[in-house]
């Protein structure tokens, strides 16, 4: 049961984070407050490599910023991204209809 709680709560998590990256520029500390926000106490070490792994996939695009003399990495929702976020929130609305009746 772990395993699966796991799958989803990461398939959560990109969902969440393509929903404010499509809105605006994003960058990891800030989506790490956001997720804890929504009860998701998620590491730098599980949330990086999603994001990193998102760009790889074209759906996040990155710029870098100097900010207070640190560079930071800045994250928007690519169009695949914005076309991927309209269907996962068709199948989404979906499911929820179903599985919460």
């Amino acid at each position: 049961m772990i395993a699966i709680f796991r799958d989803v709560f990461l398939g959560f998590v990109r969902v969440h984070i393509l929903h404010h990256a499509a809105k605006e520029a994003i960058y990891g500390v800030e989506m790490m407050e956001e997720l804890k926000h929504h009860g998701y106490d998620i590491s730098p070490g599980t949330l990086y490599p999603i994001l990193h792994a998102m760009e790889s996939a074209g759906y996040l695009s990155v710029q870098f910023e100097v900010i207070e003399g640190k560079r930071r990495k800045y994250y928007r929702a690519t169009k695949t991204g914005v076309r991927a976020l309209q269907e996962l929130r068709k199948k989404i609305r979906e499911l929820t209809e179903e599985v919460l009746e």
